[in-house]
């Protein structure tokens, strides 16, 4: 229970501001509902009158709703705490009994209320599990189960991030746990006054880091706003007097431009024939102080936004339509979440409009069933199963329950909380993980899909798609190009991970600083734990050898027939050349007898499509026409030279190879390169980073069409994943700007 049941003559702490309700309907005298609790009428013929509101509430949603197990749970509920009160005086059945107006409101189903009013009865009364089991089923039994804390005797300081862990677990199962905690979490913000200010601060903080945003992500605006408010005045208390003072000055001015811009859209819209309900949704606390951060002096309009219901997707559109003809719109307002929903289930129309004198309106565009869901999110999605009513009632509670509304967080977080080694690290990594408030998707080559908090990178797509064997993980492709795993990765993107063929693979420890997601970061914590780095191992005065921990550069055997290549002792690359670059068979249309040079940029053979361009002393020089040089020597006005090839088909060629460090792979390469008849000119292989190695030859061959041929050859060679041509990028930047310059 989340306020303590006491003495009734226990001294009160300073009452917090109570934030503006978020609708127009009186909130409800918990007094007198607890006066009604202990005296009102409980003969099994009819509802008790103490949840006559709850009942009004419920068939406002649920009009076919069987009321008889609230009916039961009332008085099992109202039973067992007799005699308890809370701090602030009140039956402490005013709390499961608030906790459930709430959730009736927002239009949970009948199952969730009625664990709703029992949820405090296991922790806090004689009642127990089974019971709550054989009276009212095992789906009631589980989530009065998962909404049941854990005790400080048995748990002591871990008590809380135990009780959070368990509830989550529980809610990866049935997303109605944690809407019961949302709502009891709720009405004791709202009671919270009566608490130490020490105290009230506490939990407080607790709300705005982990429940406030699990209300986010489970599309609960109505839970969350309050929620916002409440921690808003308890921890904040100056600025949220200084809201108040704001929202208190407009609502005395005489005129209200949003009610102006509702009137005129709903003429807009009569006139064009939609259907639609135009509302004003003032901003709360949070919001209005925000805004006011952000734009300084607040005006009439910024205090609320115009929401404008429909009743089908396609009128959304209609009413945008009409709006942005009639109106004045603010383009770079505008955003559609119903094509592209949020993470958390909400869908909306975003734009914005003007009129004349400055003033503008934010407008919410949405379906009355969005609205909703906007609302309250996962509690309007109501029972999460989806097998039958038969296997519903055989089920028992420690079957596997499935909720098809589980969303890719939830999965996430369950997977990592598994690993987190102590309550201590859970619990912080908890708070970091739902600090983060946007997801992304991304794709993988097969067509499967990972679902990433924003700003996640490949490290973290890595360990969210294999576990602990990403520590094999060498590299990526993002959108088909090779990228480093600190790539930070965009919402849409496809990333195919790379993967290393060493049992033995082992995460660097600059992978910490690009993993985002707790999953990744608790995995590579959890290996450099166990594995120190070798100065760890022998102490502060061993000897570093950054090569040690290199893999040795494969070399070239006999069979090769090629020039020794390897690395310098400072690690460098080093590379043997053979003659220079002979003339390719490339003519000047127009200018015969030119000299002819093929750009080193982007190594162009004989079947690309080519130009040229003129350079000091009447040499051409030749380019691929998809090289990056081409565009930006076009664009700076250089005029282009028509070339083409001639009769001779025998080409020079650079190619790169990318491949897993591994003993003889560099024999086994460049022989494979000699069966094609390719004579390796010259040969670079780059020190090793993260298991991955990187090749580069120029060969020349008799036949540019044996090209393809040689390119597959090489990739099939055990440990090599891509074979490119080069595309010497500083080489290209360095093209000259006039013809004056010698440089190609």
């Amino acid at each position: 229970m989340s306020a303590e049941a006491t003495n009734p003559a226990a001294t009160p702490g300073p009452v917090v501001p109570s934030a503006p309700r978020r609708r127009s309907r009186p909130r409800i005298d918990l007094r007198r509902l607890g006066r009604a609790a202990l005296l009102g009428p409980t003969s099994r013929g009819r509802l008790p009158d103490a949840i006559g509101h709850v009942v009004e509430a419920h068939r406002a949603h649920h009009p076919d709703a069987d009321l008889e197990p609230l009916h039961r749970a009332y008085v099992l509920a109202e039973s067992s705490h007799r005699g308890q009160m809370r701090k602030s005086g009140e039956p402490y059945i005013t709390h499961p009994l608030a906790v459930t107006l709430i959730l009736a409101e927002l239009g949970a189903e009948t199952t969730a209320l009625t664990a709703s009013l029992l949820h405090d009865t296991v922790e806090d009364t004689d009642v127990t599990l089974d019971q709550v089991g054989e009276q009212f089923g095992a789906e009631v039994r589980y989530l009065v189960d998962g909404v049941t804390k854990l005790e400080k005797v048995d748990y002591g300081a871990a008590a809380e991030p135990e009780t959070f862990r368990k509830m989550l677990v529980a809610t990866g199962n049935d997303v109605r746990v944690m809407s019961i905690k949302l709502a009891d979490r709720l009405h004791n913000m709202r009671t919270l006054g009566v608490m130490r200010p020490e105290k009230q601060e506490r939990i407080a903080k607790v709300t705005r880091d982990v429940l406030i945003p699990l209300a986010e992500r489970l599309g609960v605006q109505a839970l969350k706003t309050e929620l916002e408010d409440l921690v808003f005045a308890i921890l904040h208390p100056e600025e949220y007097e200084h809201t108040r003072e704001l929202i208190v000055d407009n609502a005395s001015r005489a005129d209200d431009p949003l009610a102006e811009f509702a009137e005129a859209m709903r003429t807009v819209l009569r006139d064009a024939d939609i259907q639609a309900e135009v509302l004003i949704r003032p901003r709360h606390f949070v919001s209005v102080h925000r805004a006011s951060r952000k734009r300084g002096r607040m005006r009439g309009a910024d205090f609320g936004r115009l929401l404008v219901l429909v009743n089908e997707d396609a009128d959304c559109y209609a009413v945008l339509g009409e709006l942005h003809t009639c109106m004045t719109p603010v383009v770079s307002e505008f955003k559609d979440f119903i094509a592209v929903p949020k993470f958390n289930l909400y869908q909306s129309l975003h734009t914005a409009v003007a009129r004349e004198d400055g003033q503008v309106a934010e407008v919410l565009i949405r379906t009355h069933q969005m609205h909703k869901v906007a609302e309250a999110g996962v509690i309007a999605l109501g029972n999460p199963y989806t097998g039958s009513a038969e296997e519903q009632t055989r089920g028992g509670a420690d079957e596997e329950r499935v909720d098809p509304t589980r969303p890719g967080w939830l999965s996430r977080l369950l997977d990592w909380q598994e690993a987190a080694p102590d309550p201590d690290t859970f619990w912080s990594t908890l708070r970091e993980d739902l600090a983060q408030d946007r997801e992304i998707t991304v794709f993988r080559p097969d067509g499967g899909t990972l679902g990433l908090p924003d700003g996640a990178t490949c490290v973290d797509a890595a360990y969210a798609q294999y576990g602990e064997d990403a520590h094999a993980c060498i590299g990526a492709r993002v959108n088909g190009r090779l990228a480093t795993l600190s790539t930070v990765l965009k919402d849409g993107d496809t990333v195919q991970l790379l993967m290393g063929q060493d049992p033995a693979s082992e995460p660097s420890r600059e992978w910490l600083e690009h993993a985002h997601t707790p999953a990744a970061r608790i995995a590579i914590q959890r290996w450099l734990a166990t594995h120190p780095a070798p100065a760890e191992q022998d102490g502060p005065g061993a000897p570093e050898d950054p090569a040690a921990a290199r893999p040795p550069v494969a070399t070239a055997g006999p069979a090769a027939r090629t020039p020794a290549t390897g690395t310098s002792e400072a690690g460098a690359p080093r590379t043997v050349p053979s003659a220079s670059r002979p003339g390719a068979a490339v003519t000047v249309v127009g200018r015969p007898g030119a000299g002819v040079r093929l750009a080193g940029c982007c190594t162009p053979v004989p079947l690309d499509d080519i130009t040229g361009f003129a350079v000091r002393g009447g040499v051409v020089t030749v380019h691929r026409t998809e090289c990056a040089a081409v565009a930006r020597m076009a664009s700076a006005g250089r005029a282009e030279v028509d070339v083409s090839w001639g009769d001779t088909t025998g080409c020079r060629v650079t190619l790169v190879a990318e491949s897993f460090g591994r003993p003889h792979l560099l024999a086994d390469l460049t022989e494979a390169m000699a069966l094609e008849g390719a004579e390796i000119v010259s040969a670079t292989v780059e020190p090793p980073t993260e298991q991955r190695v990187r090749h580069t030859y120029t060969v020349q061959l008799p036949d540019a069409g044996h090209l393809p041929t040689l390119m597959r050859a090489m990739r099939n060679v055990p440990g090599v994943y891509d074979v490119g041509r080069a595309q010497h990028h500083a080489q290209a930047s360095a093209e000259p700007a006039s013809p004056r310059s010698t440089r190609a």
